[in-house]
């Protein structure tokens, strides 16, 4: 299989697992969304709870090129360890949420 088409299955899998998780307050949603046109996958929590109306963007990766981009990470452990552990290299995952001149700080790739 083409490295590609891994990167979109693992970010795919990835995903409906996160999407399964409820928050413990409001009646909250996680919307999967999946552009494999664009590459772009992105977990949004929305609806309502106590407080008003909940829009989050919970994660949000895309894929340019043959790397993974972490444009937006509200998980607890990390979405880039999860990459890790399904077997992308630490080369092909890029923290986009970083700045790119202090990317060079991290253990990924820097672009």
């Amino acid at each position: 299989m083409a490295k590609l088409e891994i990167y979109r299955k693992t970010i795919t899998q990835i995903m409906q697992k996160h999407a399964q998780y409820k928050p413990s307050h409001g009646n909250i949603e996680a919307l999967f969304i999946c552009d494999s046109i664009t590459d772009n996958y992105l977990l949004i929590d929305t609806e309502w709870d106590e407080t008003g109306r909940v829009y989050a963007v919970v994660l949000h990766l895309r894929i340019v090129g043959e790397k993974i981009w972490i444009e937006s990470d509200g998980t607890e452990v990390g979405i880039a360890l999860e990459l890790l552990e399904l077997e992308i290299p630490k080369e092909d995952i890029i923290l986009g949420f970083i700045r790119p001149k202090n990317r060079h700080l991290t253990d990924f790739s820097v672009a």
